[in-house]
This record gives structure tokens, sequence and C-alpha cells, in this order.
């Protein structure tokens, strides 16, 4: 009985930490045609990055509380009907109005899907927790390199951006009912406090790894949704707009392929090097890749994937560090999925309105300079001892 539960719950979290996975690096493909179809400019593409990040964000400040209060299945099934009423929404949708309500709809869903499903680890695999969440990273990855691969397929063949989502909708209706049938590990979610918060906000060196998140997360989200975008704008030797779309999608396949490798070696990376170090290096390798690529577009078009490598170990390492400077890893995770959410909220809404005003060449130099950043926190950013080691110190 507890193997199937065991299995039940490696299903849930590998169910959704490819969905997420998949959902992350496709943003882009999708609101590119959603462009074209519905009117949506880059402002406004902006907007829907904007709500999206804000509706994950609520959902993993939300939906925390209620694992506690709820339990995991009922929260699971909850997040899971609200992912596919937005998806089914966002499908259907005729009118920029609709289409952005249903998305904030879609991140809220997808935050809570993420929350309910990250909750199982401690509970099921309590002395396994490092291997268990490195492997829900590798099936993230999994999902970001194939799915642009299948929806590039899609498009090529003349498939709507509305039937993606329509079709994620179906698939979730039989995870809901999968759900309701099969018996769910309870878990349980570390409940953020406010004195915690508190007390983290005091710490300087804490205020530095979150500003070093909201930047990260800024230049990622950047990145994986504007670039479809800006590529269809470069000449390219004269590539047609179907050459161009079938480079972004293979561009985007090998970054995720390359982000995943990463993040299943970013913690033998750190140990080795130390954590500083790896945030230094790595921030410093994104910039001068993501720069030479599109400062020498035509020649290394290609080169934009590598920064996958690059970006890959960069939020683990400094999330890593920010647990270890409080007692609270719940309450340092609650403020982590904060500055995610403000960096990716406040980069789609940035990016988007430099690229509307003054075009997507210009906007495109924000991921530069968001990962600039980077590298100055990098330097401000201290190692860490782990617990057991400053005990016996």
């Amino acid at each position: 009985m507890r193997n199937k539960k065991n299995l039940s719950a490696l299903f849930i979290m590998a169910f959704t930490m490819f969905l997420l996975g998949g959902l992350s690096s496709t943003k882009g493909l999708v609101l590119d045609e959603v462009k074209k179809d519905i009117g949506l400019d880059l402002n406004e593409f902006g907007l829907v990055v904007f709500i999206f990040q804000w509706g994950f964000t609520i959902a993993g400040v939300v939906s925390g509380y209620l694992v506690d209060k709820k339990g995991l299945k009922i929260m699971t099934i909850a997040g899971t009907v609200i992912m596919a009423a937005g998806l089914l929404g966002t499908g259907v949708s005729q009118t920029i109005l609709f289409f952005l309500g249903f998305y904030l709809i879609v991140g809220f869903g997808l935050g809570s899907m993420t929350v309910a499903s990250n909750a199982i680890v401690p509970t099921v695999f309590p002395n396994k927790q490092g291997m268990m969440f490195n492997l829900t990273m590798g099936v993230y990855g999994l999902g970001m390199f194939s799915t642009p691969l299948i929806l590039r397929w899609m498009f090529a063949s003349e498939i709507s951006w509305r039937m993606f989502y329509l079709g994620i909708a179906i698939v979730l209706v039989g995870f809901i009912l999968y759900l309701m049938f099969t018996e769910v590990p309870a878990g349980k979610a570390e409940r953020a406090s406010i004195s915690s918060f508190i007390e983290m906000l005091k710490n300087m060196q804490f205020v530095f790894i979150m500003l070093f998140l909201v930047f990260y997360v800024a230049s990622e989200v950047s990145f994986l949704n504007f670039f479809p975008s800006y590529l269809k704008t470069l000449n390219l030797g004269g590539a047609t707009s179907a050459e161009k779309g079938t480079m972004v999608a293979a561009i985007l396949s090998v970054f995720s392929l390359l982000f995943t490798i990463g993040r299943l070696g970013g913690g033998w990376i750190a140990n080795k090097i130390g954590e500083k170090r790896t945030l230094l290096l790595f921030s410093l390798l994104a910039v001068l890749t993501v720069t030479i690529s599109k400062f020498f577009a035509n020649e290394w078009v290609y080169l934009f994937a590598a920064a996958g490598l690059f970006f890959s170990v960069l939020f683990p390492t400094a999330t890593a560090i920010g647990t270890k400077l409080s007692e609270t890893s719940g309450s340092a995770l609650g403020l982590v999925y904060v500055a995610s959410g403000i960096g990716g909220a406040f980069a789609g809404w940035l990016v988007g309105a430099v690229s509307d005003k003054f075009g997507p060449s210009d906007g495109f130099n924000l991921p530069i300079i968001f990962l600039a950043i980077l590298v100055v926190f990098s330097f401000l950013i201290k190692d860490v001892p782990d617990r057991d080691q400053t005990k016996t110190v």
C-alpha cells in the first residue's frame, strides 16, 4: 500500500513539473501566435506576462497556507480545476480583455499545483529530499525541452495555438479524475510567519539574495517570453518567417536541454567551487553569452541556446544560500516566491513597454542589463556554511 502511495506521489510531482516546464518554455511561442490572432501588441504582451506571474505568486502564498488547512489532495484537485478552467478560457477567448483575465487564472492554477506537488516531498521522502527535488527539476527540464518541439510541429501543421491550450485542458480533466480515485499522501507545507519575515528582511545578506532572485527571474522570463518575437525581427540571411520559427523552437529546445543538465549538476558544481563563486561565474558567463549572441546574431544565433546552461544553476544556488540564512526554511522560501514573482511580473511589463515604444531590439537589451545586475549582486553575496558546520565551530 505504501509503495502504491509513493508511486502516486511520484506521478503527481512528475506530471505537475512537466506541465510547469512545458508551459513556462512555450509562453513566448504561444503569445507570438496570439499576437497575430487577436491583435496583441508588445505592450499588452508584456501585460500578459505580468498578470501570469502575479497569479503564480499569489497562488504560492495562498496555496501554501491552504495545503495545511485543507490537505494536499483537495488543494491539488482545486489547483488543477482552476488551471483547466483558465486554459479553456484562454483557448476560446476572442478578445484581449478575456484572454488577460483567463491567463491570470492559468498562472494562479499552475502556482497552486506547483506548491501542492512540492509539499509531497518532505512528507513522502523526508530522507531523500535533495534527490527528489533534483528529480523533479529534471522532469521540469524535460517539459521545457519537449513541449516547444510539439508546439512547433503543431504550428508547422497549421494547428492553432488554441488547440494546444484546449488539449492540455482536456488532459487536466483526466488528471482530476485520477486524483479523485487515488489515495494521495497527506502532505504538509511549512507555514511562513510574519516575525520570521521581519527578521530575514533585517539581514542585508538575505536582502541581497532577494534582489538577486528578482533580477534573475526578470532575466529568465524576459529572455524566454520575448526571444521568439525578437528573433523574428532579424534578417538572419534572408530566412523566411517559417524558417525563423523553426530556429526559435530549436534554440529554445536546446536551451531547455542544457538548462536541465545544469540543474541536475548544479549542486555538485556549487559544492565543488563554492556557492558565491558559482553565482559569480555563471552570471558572468550568462551575460557574456546573451550579449555576444544578440550583437552577433547573424553569425552566432544558435549561441543563444548556451545561455540555458548558465541560467540553470543561478536560482537553486541563490535559494540554497537564502534558506541557510534562516532557521525557518518555509518563511525563507515564501520570500523567495515573492521575489521571483516580482521579478517576473516587473520584467514582463517593462520589456513589453520598451519593445512597444522603441522596438523589439531595444526591448531585448533589458535581459542583458538584468544579467549584468546579477554580476554586481554576486560580488555582494557571501558564502554561508551549512548549519551543522556552523554548530561545530
